[in-house]
């Protein structure tokens, strides 16, 4: 019997066999979260310090914490690599605590803006989403990309980046290869827009408005329009992240019709073999969206105080901050020598296509 209970307790005892107390299992969830989201908190710090350096020796931010959050963490990632031990945070940092701060943001914007808006913005957007991604098709044939590398970066380009090109992958039946050279170049390219895009305020003599209706139309991912047109004014980051979200909605008509045409796409490679797949509503439609647009909507009811408006709106600017910091640890300046010739001309100029739709666009619907 002492054998059989020893055994009983030994097998037990086994980390494989024996399923921990929940309360352990967190509590080490969260300590491998601990180290990669204190090194983008101390990022954050620095470059809020920066800021206020800024502001006490010139009066005026001329570099929000947020631009600085990004320069500081592509600038550490470019000398150092963060071990494995801090990956999980910057990861979590860099995703999740990016979707907090979008959806906290909804408190901030009533539905009101979105009528108020009017057809022809809500039209404008969706023609350019449309004129964007068959214009960067065209182009991307034209430098003799294949037709799924095509249509990643054109989905990339014209809708949101990154999501874009993962949701888009599995129904066209994408190579991995093709996705990673486009996604690679896209978080380059985000950076360099996020930090870019603000110079077109004097360049353009853009209005809050129109600045805000650029961002959104031509900034690759929703936080990333926070990080653009935060530095400008509340405004413009209201704006910017209305057309934004149209513009991500435009996600699910698009996969829906691409799933209609990938039977009909020529064999590349694999991917002649890799069947599509259909995506679950999360999918096409992220949380977070759902989750901006609850608040907001609870907030067109009245049923966020207003008092509340003014700390949710800090506290989603702290952790878009946080955010970009992760993002900077992610982005590798030395990628842009590891993707091919024809990708880097192709992504460009599609974004230089965007860009043109989105002036064109300003200019046609008469904003101030």
């Amino acid at each position: 019997m002492t054998a059989r209970i020893a055994g009983h307790l030994g097998a037990s005892s086994g980390g494989e066999r024996l399923a921990k107390p929940a309360p352990f299992v967190w509590a080490r969830s969260v300590g491998s979260l601990l180290p990669g989201v204190l090194l983008c908190l101390a990022i954050t710090v620095a470059a809020q310090t920066l800021q206020w350096g800024e502001e006490h020796l010139t009066g005026h931010p001329y570099v929000e914490a947020l631009v600085l959050a990004i320069l500081l963490g592509t600038a550490l990632r470019t000398v150092w690599v963060p071990g494995t031990r801090f990956r999980a945070g910057i990861a979590f940092s860099a995703k999740q605590v990016l979707e907090v701060a979008v959806t906290l943001l909804g408190a901030s914007v009533s539905l009101a803006a979105i009528l108020a808006s009017g057809p022809a913005l809500l039209a404008g957007i969706v023609g350019a989403v449309a004129l964007t991604i068959l214009a960067s098709c065209t182009i991307c044939r034209a430098l003799g990309l294949p037709v799924r590398m095509a249509l990643l970066i054109a989905c990339g380009n014209a809708i949101c980046g990154n999501s874009a090109i993962a949701a888009v992958a599995p129904v066209i039946g994408a190579e991995s290869r093709d996705v990673a050279a486009a996604i690679a170049f896209t978080a380059v390219l985000g950076v360099l827009m996020v930090l870019g895009l603000p110079l077109f305020v004097p360049l353009m003599s853009y209005t809050d408005t129109q600045y805000g209706v650029l961002a959104g139309l031509t900034v690759y991912a929703v936080p990333q329009v926070l990080a653009a047109t935060l530095p400008v004014s509340a405004l413009a980051t209201q704006v910017g992240t209305l057309v934004k979200l149209v513009r991500v909605l435009m996600l699910g008509p698009v996969v829906l019709a691409l799933s209609l045409i990938a039977p009909r796409l020529p064999a590349e490679g694999a991917s002649g073999k890799a069947g599509p797949r259909k995506l679950g509503f999360f999918k096409l439609v992220p949380w977070f969206i759902l989750g901006f647009l609850a608040l907001a909507a609870l907030r067109s009811l009245g049923l966020v105080p207003d008092t509340w408006v003014a700390p949710l709106s800090r506290l989603a600017g702290f952790l878009t901050i946080v955010s970009m910091a992760a993002l900077g640890l992610g982005v590798d300046v030395r990628v842009l020598a590891q993707v091919g010739g024809r990708v880097t001309l192709a992504v460009t100029a599609s974004l230089l296509v965007l860009l043109a739709v989105a002036i064109l666009l300003i200019r046609g619907l008469g904003l101030v």
